[in-house]
C-alpha cells in the first residue's frame, strides 16, 4: 500500500480515537469531522494514479479544517485562548491595554504580547458575524504568510519553485498537528507563519527591511517568536551582509516596540503580571500549561526544580547562541533547523509548557523541506505512471497535482 494512503488512514484513525476519548467538545467535533475527511482522502489517494494527489489533500483539508471550523464558528465553540484574545481586543480599544487589571481566575489571564490583541478587534467591532471570530484571522495570517514565504523564498528555499507553495500549504494545513489547532484555537499558528516568512525573506537577502518587518510582527505577538531574531539576523548577515542584518534588526525592534510599548505603558503592572509572571508560573494564579515535559517534571517533583529548569533553559539558549557564532547557518533550511532545535529545547525545558507548543519546531522542520514529498511523487510518477509517447518523448504524468 502506498505511503500517502497509509498516511491518510493513520490520520483518520488518530482523529477517530481523539473523538472517542476526549472530554472536550471542540476536540470531539474536530475528531468526528476530520476522521471522515481523512478517510475520504485515503480512498481518493488509493484511486489516484500518482501519490499525494490534489483531490486527496483537498478532501483532507475540507474534512479537517473547513467543515469543523465553520461548524464551531457558527456554534461559538472554541478553546479558551480564543475568548482571551477576543476579550483583549475589546480591552485594547476601551483602555489602551489588552490586560485585565486585576486577574482573579486563570481565564482572566492573557499571556500574549499586545500585538495578539489585534486579532480580537474584529470581534469587538463586528460581533455576530462569521468574520468576527479570531480563528478566521489566525488562519488567514498563517496561510498567507506561508504562501508568501513559499513564493518569495526563491532559490534559497528547497522548494521546486514558487508554484509549489500553495500545494505544500494545503498538505501542511491538513496535517493533524496543524489542522486541530487551526480549528479549535490557533493562537500559535500566525506566530509560526510569520516566523517562516521572516526566515524565508532573510534567506532571500535584499535590504533586510522586509525580513525585519515580518520578524518584528511575529515578535509583537508572543515571546516564543523572539528566538527568531538572532537566527534570522545571522542568516541575513551571511546572505546579504552586516548592513542588511542591522537594518532588519532595527526594523524588527521598531515594529515590535510600536505594538508592545504603548500597551505596556498603559498598565505596566498588568503587563508584567500577565506576560512575564504568569507564563513562568509565578503569577497570582498558576498556569494551566502542565504537560509532563522535562521542565514541568523538574519544577513539580524536584526540590528547586524550577531553578534547575531555568538554568537548563539558559544553558540551551547559550549553546544555540554559540553555534550561531561558530557555525552560522548559510541556508534557510539550516537556519530553520537551528531555530527548530532551539525552540524544541525551550518547549521541553520551560516549567509551564504544553505538548501543543511542539508545533513550532514541527512546522519549522517540515515547511522548509516541503519539496521532498513533491520530488518523491515525481520520482514515483516517472517510474510507474509515465510511458512513452509515439515519438519517444516522455508523457507528462496525469493527475499529479502535487508534482506538477
Amino acid at each position: 500500500m502506498r505511503r500517502d494512503v497509509l498516511f491518510w488512514l493513520g490520520c483518520a484513525v488518530l482523529a477517530l480515537v481523539l473523538a472517542l476519548v476526549t472530554t472536550l467538545t471542540p476536540h470531539r467535533t474536530w475528531g468526528a469531522c476530520a476522521a471522515v475527511g481523512y478517510a475520504v482522502a485515503a480512498e481518493l489517494a488509493r484511486r489516484a494514479p500518482r501519490p499525494w494527489s490534489g483531490r486527496s489533500a483537498l478532501a483532507a483539508v475540507l474534512g479537517a479544517v473547513v467543515v469543523p471550523l465553520a461548524l464551531m464558528v457558527a456554534a461559538g465553540a472554541a478553546q479558551s485562548e480564543v475568548y482571551v484574545v477576543e476579550r483583549s481586543g475589546a480591552l485594547l480599544l476601551d483602555s489602551g491595554s489588552p490586560y485585565v487589571p486585576h486577574p482573579v481566575g486563570v481565564d482572566d489571564y492573557n499571556p500574549y504580547l499586545p500585538g495578539m490583541a489585534l486579532f480580537g478587534i474584529p470581534h469587538a467591532l463586528f460581533d455576530g458575524t462569521a468574520f468576527a471570530d479570531a480563528r478566521v484571522w489566525f488562519c488567514a495570517v498563517f496561510l498567507v504568510s506561508l504562501l508568501v514565504a513559499g513564493r518569495r523564498s526563491g532559490r534559497n528555499s528547497p522548494g521546486p519553485g514558487g508554484g509549489s507553495g500553495g500545494r505544500a500549504v494545503v498538505l501542511l494545513a491538513a496535517f493533524p498537528a496543524v489542522a486541530l489547532p487551526l480549528v479549535v484555537g490557533g493562537v500559535d499558528l500566525p506566530v509560526i507563519g510569520l516566523m517562516c516568512l521572516g526566515l524565508a525573506l532573510a534567506g532571500r537577502g535584499g535590504t533586510g527591511a522586509a525580513a525585519g518587518l515580518a520578524m518584528g510582527a511575529a515578535a509583537a505577538l508572543k515571546w516564543t517568536a523572539w528566538p527568531l531574531l538572532p537566527v534570522g539576523l545571522v542568516l541575513l548577515a551571511v546572505r546579504a551582509g552586516r548592513r542588511a542584518a542591522v537594518r532588519a534588526g532595527v526594523v524588527a525592534v521598531l515594529v515590535a516596540a510600536l505594538a508592545v510599548v504603548p500597551a505596556a505603558l498603559a498598565d505596566p503592572h498588568a503587563f508584567v503580571e500577565h506576560v512575564v509572571l504568569f507564563p513562568l508560573g509565578e503569577g497570582g494564579v498558576r498556569s494551566p500549561a502542565a504537560s509532563p515535559l522535562p521542565g514541568h517534571l523538574l519544577a513539580t517533583y524536584v526540590p528547586g526544580g524550577s531553578a534547575l529548569a531555568m538554568a537548563a533553559l539558559v544553558a540551551a539558549a547559550g549553546g544555540v547562541g554559540v553555534s550561531l557564532a561558530v557555525r552560522p547557518p548559510r541556508t534557510v533550511l539550516a537556519a530553520a533547523d537551528r531555530l527548530a532545535l532551539g525552540l524544541g529545547l525551550a518547549m521541553c525545558l520551560i516549567p509551564a509548557a504544553r505538548f501543543g507548543y511542539l508545533v513550532y519546531p514541527l512546522v519549522l522542520a517540515v515547511w522548509f523541506r516541503r519539496a521532498e514529498p513533491v520530488r518523491a511523487a515525481r520520482r514515483v510518477g516517472r517510474s510507474v505512471g509515465v510511458g512513452r509517447g509515439s515519438c519517444g518523448a516522455p508523457k507528462p504524468p496525469c493527475g499529479g497535482w502535487l508534482g506538477g
